[in-house]
């Protein structure tokens, strides 16, 4: 699958009414720092900042580039793994390529429309992360439940996804995975498309 066909297949993605509501406070943050002369800055939390919250990010990074939406984004944990071989080879899929860095904890570098984004695991409040004025996006229950406050978000919101984890070592791991990266990647399109178009 090329990104061209992902987007086209994400464009037609069904999101519920609920699911709606909940982006719809990610939009009003974004048109309101917009309004303000301000970049909105995201980021995206869960507990390892492996899956989830990495493939928000990205999604969020190339969508609103392809909407043209600036924004800043980011993604962090409460502890540092790497960001999981399964969710990069799920994104890859998806047309997106990444120049890997070899570490314990590896960077993975994307291009998109000339802008870069480098992914590793990292803390909430790594020293790449913003320390106040941004949205702290809460990818996980776990992250959600366990860190009632994060210092310095203007919000906090609850975008929780099912951790495609559960699918490891399993013969569906690459079909769960792509589906999560599919699921994240329709919501962040609509989020985007949702700024670019009111």
């Amino acid at each position: 699958m090329n990104l061209e066909t992902t987007l086209s297949k994400i464009s037609k993605q069904s999101i519920s009414e609920k699911r709606q509501q909940i982006l719809d406070a990610i939009v009003d943050y974004i048109q309101q720092k917009q309004k303000a002369g301000q970049v909105p800055q995201l980021n995206f939390i869960c507990t390892h900042n492996s899956r989830r919250s990495q493939l928000s990010q990205v999604w969020a990074f190339v969508l609103s580039r392809y909407f043209d939406v600036p924004i800043a984004s980011f993604s962090g944990g409460v502890e540092v793994t790497a960001f999981n071989a399964n969710a990069v080879k799920a994104l890859e899929t998806c047309g997106l390529d990444f120049q890997k860095q070899d570490a314990e904890n590896p960077t993975y570098a994307l291009q998109y429309k000339g802008d870069r984004l480098d992914c590793f695991s990292k803390v909430y409040n790594d020293q790449t992360n913003p320390k106040n004025d941004f949205a702290a996006i809460m990818t996980c229950n776990h992250a959600d439940q366990n860190c009632p406050y994060i210092p310095g978000a203007d919000i906090r919101t609850p975008l929780t996804y099912n951790d495609p984890k559960i699918s490891d070592g399993t013969p569906n791991q690459d079909a769960v995975y792509l589906e999560r990266s599919l699921e994240i990647a329709g919501e962040m399109y609509y989020v985007f498309n949702k700024v670019a178009n009111q």
